[in-house]
C-alpha cells in the first residue's frame, strides 16, 4: 500500500500529505529517513500538501519538520489533526 503521508526525519512530530485525506481515514505513513512505517488516524480532512499532527501538541509545543523546528502550536492540536496556519505560528515570520 502507497502512504498516504511521509514523514522526513524520524526525528519530526509531524507528516506531510501526499493525497487528500478525509476525516476518520486510517493512516499509513512512510519516514524517508529510515523507512518507519508509521500508522495514526486522521482527526480532520488534510489537503495534499498540508501536514498531519503525528503526536498531541499543547500550546507553545515545538513543530518539528525536516528534522529542525518550522514553529509552534498556537493552540492544543490532536494526534491526527490538520496541521497549518490555523494552529502554528511559523518561526520563519
Amino acid at each position: 500500500m502507497k502512504p498516504q503521508f511521509l514523514v522526513h526525519d524520524n526525528k519530526d512530530n509531524v507528516g506531510v500529505a501526499v493525497v487528500d485525506i478525509n476525516s476518520g481515514e486510517k493512516l499509513t505513513g512512510s519516514c524517508l529517513e529510515d523507512g518507519a512505517k508509521v500508522e495514526i488516524e486522521s482527526k480532520d480532512s488534510i489537503p495534499l500538501g498540508h501536514k498531519v499532527a503525528l503526536s498531541v501538541f499543547k500550546e507553545g509545543d515545538k513543530i518539528t519538520k525536516y528534522g529542525v523546528i518550522i514553529g509552534h502550536a498556537t493552540k492544543a492540536i490532536s494526534a491526527g489533526q490538520h496541521v497549518h496556519v490555523h494552529n502554528v505560528k511559523s518561526n520563519r515570520w
